[in-house]
C-alpha cells in the first residue's frame, strides 16, 4: 500500500507527475532552496523511492515506520540534530505522511 500512495502522490517510474502533489512538493522545495531539489530532501528521497517502489522495504510502511530499517535511522539522525523531535517537513515526516496516503507536510 505504501508504494501504491508514493506512486498516486505522483512519485512514479517514469517521473513526477504534472499538477500531483509531488510536482507541488517539488516547486516548493526548488523555491525554498534557491532554486534546486537537494539529494536526501523530500522530494528526491520519494522519487526515489516512487521509481523503484522500494517504500515499503525502505520502512516507510502504511502501517509507520518499521524499526531497524533506512527509515528508523532516518528518522533517528533527524530527531538527534533536532533536539529528540522529527520536525514537520522534514524528509522522514515527509516520506512517512505520502506512504500513508497523506500530503507529505505540505505548507
Amino acid at each position: 500500500m505504501a508504494d501504491k500512495n508514493v506512486h498516486n502522490a505522483g512519485f512514479t517510474p517514469s517521473g513526477i507527475s504534472k499538477g500531483s502533489i509531488a510536482s507541488s512538493m517539488m516547486s516548493h522545495e526548488a523555491k525554498a532552496s534557491g532554486g534546486g531539489v537537494r539529494s536526501g530532501g523530500p522530494t528526491s528521497t520519494l522519487q526515489e523511492m516512487g521509481a523503484r517502489g522500494t517504500t515499503h522495504t525502505s520502512g516507510y510502511t502504511s502501517d509507520g515506520i518499521s524499526g531497524g530499517t533506512l527509515a528508523s535511522e532516518r528518522m533517528s539522525q533527524e530527531a538527534r540534530s533536532h533536539g529528540g523531535e522529527t520536525p514537520r517537513g522534514s524528509t522522514t515526516s515527509a516520506v512517512q505522511s505520502i506512504s500513508m496516503g497523506g500530503k507529505g507536510g505540505r505548507r
